[in-house]
């Protein structure tokens, strides 16, 4: 993780909008998915990193997550990314296991969205 990309999660953290509990969460998945060789940046992961952490915080805090059909475009695009998204069902599973928080359907295909960008930048 670069140092921008620190910085936004510890801005966060700071400024009250996240949990610490989540900002770790979010954080150790940053790692994990550094480890798998994914770039993990500011540039390629700062807009995943927000969306996770803003999403867990309002389920941790009982707020409602609009639950929405995915459109046909998306729907298509995840098809071609399977890898992405097992690996969102994997960090959600997680992140019910670890925080209580159950992410619907409609965030689980945002955060494959988001991994399947950075797939992109690993083999582009």
């Amino acid at each position: 993780m670069d140092d921008q990309l620190a910085q936004r999660i510890q801005l966060f953290r700071e400024g009250g909008q996240v949990r610490p509990e989540v900002a770790d969460f979010v954080t150790g998945e940053l790692g994990a998915l550094a480890d798998e060789g994914r770039p993990v940046t500011e540039e390629s992961a700062g807009m995943l990193t927000s969306h996770l952490m803003m999403a867990l915080t309002r389920l941790l805090n009982g707020e409602a997550i609009e639950e929405f059909v995915t459109d046909e475009q998306v729907a298509a695009e995840l098809a071609g990314h399977p890898q992405a998204v097992a690996r969102a069902r994997t960090t959600a599973e997680r992140a019910r296991a670890e925080l209580g928080a159950a992410l619907p359907e409609s965030e689980i295909n945002f955060l494959a969205m988001h991994l399947a960008v950075l797939d992109q930048r690993v083999s582009g």
